[in-house]
């Protein structure tokens, strides 16, 4: 009988073990190729494409529209705040209860018997992290990571396939769950990020086609330009609703992850990040009840070290250097030891399948558990120090309870074992203990040593599993750690009393953040708004800045490293020395540019489309006297919809009506039937049927096609170029050769325009740029120091 029933069990497990895929049944793709040049990365379409469908559109909206255009931005920022304040409530308050369940029966158990609390403690953390790697591989494989460096690439105008899908989204959710309740050494902090955008994208596209959640209502913006727009308020208030902080939110949007910003998404991004703030508060107070399980005990404050430490001397101010310089060594190590994991990750390890992902994720879950259980059953424990009535502080704590001075395997009641009190416990109470003020002889030298050796060790093994991922939190472990350890010494060296270990945890995990990140404003006033102390500010600041200036010796930070490896050519703020001495002709290279006549026959565009992988074609004609002319830039896409549609095919070879701002021609499409979904690849060539029939007719291009398309010359050196293409967001950029003559000359008060009096009509009020003709002599003449501020218009 017991025989029948293990032979039932072992095939039930080889069942379960069959149905987890392996590389031969279809593993799914990675998100990026390891080069640049991946076919899954294309450019976003943040230029604003004024063809003769979009100046159409514009005609006909009034200034109704664009106020309802703008209520509804800010209507979208409020469901984003809502949207993301509820998500981290949800994981926050699932973490909670899912550890603080874990840890209460564990504590229940040993009572009796250790060997069965490990084992229960084992299987619980191992079942959760299973269910989050068996979510992220079978179901989101986006969702693995932080994706902060995937959305920092989409605002940069990388448009990366699947990061802000609805299977993302849920992915993101429940697998941070699993894995941070899991005990593995990641925070939930930077996938709430991932989280905050995908929901803002989602709303930005009224919603998820694929699963029946969409609503033609919120289908409002359909253009790259207002979705980036979305997204970097969901970003923001990601950010603040991890740490509970809305201003830090904003200032992680400003300086880490967007790379064009402007004063009207600031007003929209700060209301996006209070609304996240009120709904986090909201909940949190809605849970102090009691109807949340363990969560609802903690504050709004995060880490509150308020009653810490109340000033500082001089004296202090070399090891709090000294500090400053750890972080920025360990932090430039940590970034160099993870790109080494995850780079042979993804070039032996995951290549193997899925299987061999969820067994990875697996074992280190096991040497996790077995590291923060079993090392602490190695140290000695200490006696409790004397009570103090007003610390408010219990030694030692009840069991399963939060606080400090934990004891656990101790033969003394009034015993505390100092290294259980920071391993085993989730990392929220960890720091919480690191951070916590009236808590002088807490932890020994050798306690702290060694937890920090371990979890930095955990933290560079665990980042890059194929599960969700974040570094915010395993960054203030680790800082606070070695923090409290240069803290301990400056309490025997100075032989004060007044000297807090607290305060020195708080400024090594920001020394850590800052070494690791290469966040500086982003990074210092979220420390303040999770600590709860402007009094520290200063001192904060100065080990950012030292960190960061250790730090950028050596590597970059972490986001900008993960994201060339993994393939997302970003186009950071300053460009490379060497575009100094490089012109805008020698970057187009020696490949042939392929373009189109302005009516061009279908066979000859869909043989175009099929032999090249270009995204945007320039469109030529020929004037009278036999000379070529670029009249603009025709996208993949535009013309991928004009041969599905069909409607504007014509038999003539001929141009059609010449086509003028005010001109009355009807075209068969209007602009918004040219934006690109924002949760798919958009049309491609095998979706399109055309018949013989078709393939000979013909398509007038000037109605479809940009004809302002950004042009400079072609010895304009490339760093100017690169600036001009990135702070602009472009996608293509013409390079042409010297002009011949110019036309005319553009200044500041060129572009004052005020409302005229008696009509609804508007006038410039320079007279330059009425249409007079000037030559080139008569410009050199006139113009002074202030004149060409902008580019002149080029023949």
């Amino acid at each position: 009988m017991l025989s029948n029933h293990l032979q039932n069990g072992i095939e039930t497990a080889k069942l379960v073990w069959s149905r987890i895929p392996n590389s031969e049944d279809g593993e799914a793709v990675g998100l990026l190729s390891t080069s640049a040049g991946g076919s899954t990365v294309e450019s976003l379409d943040y230029e604003v494409i004024e063809n003769y469908a979009y100046r159409e559109e514009q005609a006909q909206r009034g200034k109704l529209y664009v106020g309802y255009y703008v209520v509804v931005k800010w209507f979208f920022a409020l469901l984003i705040g809502i949207g993301t304040g509820l998500a981290a409530s949800f994981i926050n308050i699932s973490v909670e209860n899912f550890a603080g369940w874990k840890f209460e029966l564990t504590f229940s158990i040993i009572q009796k018997s250790y060997l069965a609390g490990f084992l229960v403690y084992l299987l619980i953390n191992l079942a959760l992290v299973f269910s989050s790697v068996y979510i992220i591989t079978q179901f989101a494989p986006a969702a693995a990571g932080s994706g902060i460096p995937e959305i920092k690439g989409y605002l940069n105008g990388v448009d990366i396939h699947g990061i802000l899908l609805f299977r993302t989204l849920i992915g993101k959710i429940l697998g941070s769950i699993g894995s941070v309740g899991g005990g593995l050494a990641l925070g939930k902090e930077g996938p709430l990020v991932h989280i905050g955008a995908c929901i803002a994208s989602l709303l930005g596209q009224g919603g998820s086609t694929k699963y029946h959640l969409s609503s033609r209502w919120l289908q409002v913006f359909k253009s790259d330009r207002d979705r980036r727009d979305l997204v970097t308020c969901g970003c923001a208030a990601g950010v603040s609703a991890a740490f509970r902080a809305p201003v830090g939110g904003v200032l992680f949007a400003l300086e880490e992850v967007t790379s064009w910003w402007r004063s009207q998404l600031m007003w929209r991004v700060f209301f996006t990040s209070a609304i996240v703030a009120v709904v986090v508060r909201t909940s949190m107070g809605w849970c102090k009840s009691g109807k949340c399980g363990h969560f609802g005990s903690g504050g709004f404050i995060i880490w509150d070290i308020s009653d810490g430490q109340e000033d500082y001397s001089f004296e202090e101010l070399f090891p709090m250097a000294i500090i400053g310089v750890i972080g920025g060594l360990l932090g430039a190590l940590f970034n160099q030891l993870t790109l080494y994991m995850t780079s042979w990750r993804r070039n032996y390890l995951h290549k193997k399948g899925a299987r061999v992902k969820i067994i990875e994720a697996c074992l280190i879950s096991v040497i996790t558990s077995v590291i923060s259980f079993g090392l602490p059953l190695l140290r000695k424990c200490s006696p409790c120090p004397e009570s103090d009535p007003d610390s408010g502080i219990e030694c030692p704590r009840p069991p399963g309870m939060y606080g400090n001075y934990v004891n656990f395997y101790c033969s003394k009641d009034n015993e505390y074992n100092d290294l259980a009190t920071i391993f085993f416990n989730t990392q929220d109470d960890a720091i919480r203990n690191l951070f916590s003020a009236k808590t002088i002889h807490e932890f020994s030298a050798q306690s702290l040593l060694t937890f920090l050796v371990m979890f930095y060790t955990l933290a560079v093994v665990t980042f890059g599993t194929a599960v969700p991922a974040g570094q915010f939190v395993p960054g203030i472990m680790i800082g606070s750690t070695y923090g409290r350890l240069v803290g301990m010494f400056v309490v025997k060296f100075y032989k004060k009393l007044n000297i807090e270990e607290g305060t020195y945890a708080l400024l090594g995990a920001a020394s850590f953040l800052g070494g690791s990140m290469r966040m500086t404003v982003t990074l210092c006033v979220i420390m303040v708004e999770i600590s709860n102390n402007l009094k520290f500010l200063p001192l904060i600041m100065l080990v950012l800045l030292l960190s960061k200036a250790v730090g950028d010796a050596f590597n970059e930070g972490i986001y900008e490293e993960q994201a060339r490896l993994k393939g997302i050519p970003l186009l950071e703020s300053r460009p490379k020395y060497e575009m100094r001495k490089m012109t805008a002709k020698e970057a187009c290279g020696t490949q042939k540019v392929v373009s189109l006549p302005r009516v061009v026959k279908v066979a000859d565009v869909v043989s175009i489309l099929r032999s090249s992988e270009h995204n945007g074609f320039p469109v030529i004609d020929h004037t009278r006297n036999g000379e070529t002319l670029v009249i603009g830039l025709v996208l993949r896409s535009h013309l991928l919809v004009l041969l599905q549609s069909k409607v504007d095919f014509q038999h003539s070879p001929l141009p059609s009506d010449p086509i003028t701002i005010g001109g009355s021609r009807s075209i068969g499409h209007n602009f918004s039937e040219f934006a690109k979904p924002v949760s798919s690849k958009g049309l491609s060539m095998d979706e399109i049927h055309l018949s013989s029939d078709d393939m000979e007719m013909y398509i007038d291009l000037a109605p479809f096609l940009n004809p302002s398309p950004y042009v400079v010359p072609e010895d304009m050196s490339l760093t100017k170029v690169y600036n001009l293409f990135r702070q602009l967001g472009l996608r293509h950029i013409f390079v042409v050769p010297r002009a011949a003559r110019v036309i005319g000359l553009i200044t500041r008060k060129d572009l004052l325009i005020e409302d005229a009096e008696d009509s609804n009509t508007v006038e410039l009020q320079s007279t330059s740029v009425r249409g007079r003709q000037r030559d080139v002599r008569s410009f050199t003449r006139n113009t002074d120091a202030e004149r060409p501020l902008l580019n002149g218009l080029l023949a």
